[in-house]
């Protein structure tokens, strides 16, 4: 925990020295990072949540032609399949 502070406390330094067009470019580089973690989480109406199936209900068997159970073919699954 100690390190982790004293890194905010050397970013917060370094920051207040640049200037306020760099300190804009450094926030929106921290918000671009925020973005890229945010999850995406999907509910019911109740507000529970929802599972993956559920979610993709309305692809779950679009595709016509492929396996009705992509398990079925046991050594791809393994990934020792040749080429």
């Amino acid at each position: 925990m100690t390190q982790l502070v004293n890194i905010d406390q050397i970013i917060a330094e370094k920051v207040r020295t640049l200037a306020i067009e760099q300190q804009q470019q450094v926030m929106d580089f921290v918000d671009f990072l925020h973005s890229k973690i945010q999850k995406v989480e999907f509910k019911n109406a109740d507000g529970s949540p929802m599972s993956a199936l559920e979610a993709a209900g309305d692809i779950v068997g679009c595709v016509e032609g492929g396996p009705s159970d992509l398990a079925t073919n046991k050594v791809y699954l393994k990934g020792t399949v040749e080429k």
